[in-house]
């Protein structure tokens, strides 16, 4: 198992290395190691480090950050075909930063205010998805459909009523999902609330394992199944809450990724979700290179590409029969 992760590692590792070499600058290998090396303050270094390089970091946590979540739903719900934005995460972040776009707001108070939104956004859904002390999956379900249509409903009002304006384009643009112009400092901003959810979701591995066999299984062998939801959506929230804010609606990454990996790194969470991470920065990080390369010098958005991919890869899936996870 641990040579499988050993794999994914280093394709990881080769699309965060092959995507610094792609821009609209030509740069060498050798000039892109020895900038990374040894920062000088030239224009190499200033591309790699102020442009490219937070660009390929922010992608690949939001690839990873989107495995992970969709891991953990899907291992939750045991159902291979649920999506991290299910939570309604996605939407309820959306609905705030169109909005704040669309009323001037800071660019400096965007994330936060996507961030916040969204996380009040997966309080709302969570609290019309309880029953008792724990998470109805069938309510979560309808519940995280539903407010993500409304939230949908809102921002194609808005759009309606700035379709003559300025901001209508960027807006456009950011729901399509993109990585162009984020930095350090957006990722600065983020990295609390990152780091918590993937502490969450660390936390969560054993009563993951264990809701394999069912709920009332898991619960006879002594665990908390209520305590454990909520942990496995509060991970998810967050991460989802981290990658919408830093790159827009980009779908499909949370829904693909973790079946693939299981069938790499098998369904045990303690190496489905490493493997989920790794796979999910790979192919973000992958996409966004060739979103910059396919149709250069535009640029293709990164929710369309993946789209493009996600799609015909969803259909296998629903084609083929989705079956419970279990142990």
């Amino acid at each position: 198992m641990s040579a499988r992760l050993a794999g994914l590692l280093l394709l990881t590792l080769a699309a965060l290395g092959g995507s610094l070499l792609v821009g609209g600058t030509w740069l060498s290998p050798a000039s892109v190691v020895s900038a990374l090396l040894h920062p000088r303050g030239d224009e190499v270094a200033t591309i790699v480090w102020q442009l490219r390089l937070p660009r390929v970091v922010i992608g690949a946590i939001v690839g990873a950050s989107l495995g992970i979540a969709g891991a953990l739903l899907q291992g939750m719900l045991r159902n291979p075909l649920v999506d991290p934005f299910l939570t309604g995460v996605s939407a309820g972040a959306a609905v705030a930063i169109v909005a704040g776009m669309a009323i001037g707001v800071s660019s400096a108070a965007v994330p936060a205010l996507g961030f916040c939104s969204g996380t009040a956004t997966a309080i709302v859904v969570a609290a019309l998805a309880r029953r008792g002390a724990g998470l109805d999956p069938t309510r979560l379900i309808l519940a995280g459909v539903s407010i993500s249509s409304l939230c949908s409903s809102i921002i194609a009002l808005i759009l309606t009523h700035l379709q003559s304006s300025d901001a209508a384009p960027s807006i456009v643009g950011w729901l399509a999902g993109s990585l162009s112009g984020r930095g350090w400092n957006e990722l600065a901003f983020c990295a609390p609330y990152l780091g918590a959810g993937v502490l969450l979701a660390a936390a969560a591995v054993p009563a993951l394992n264990a809701l394999r066999l069912g709920d009332v299984r898991a619960a006879s062998s002594g665990l908390d199944v209520a305590r454990a939801q909520w942990i496995i959506l509060g991970s998810t929230s967050l991460l989802t809450a981290c990658s919408v804010t830093l790159a827009g609606t980009v779908g499909f990454v949370g829904l693909i990724v973790p079946h693939v990996a299981r069938r790499a790194a098998g369904s045990n969470a303690r190496y489905a979700l490493p493997a989920s991470a790794l796979l999910g920065a790979a192919v973000t990080v992958a996409a966004d290179a060739a979103c910059r390369s396919i149709a250069a010098p535009t640029e293709i958005p990164l929710g369309v590409l993946l789209a493009f991919a996600g799609v015909p890869a969803f259909l296998y899936l629903y084609l083929r029969g989705s079956r419970p996870i279990t142990a």
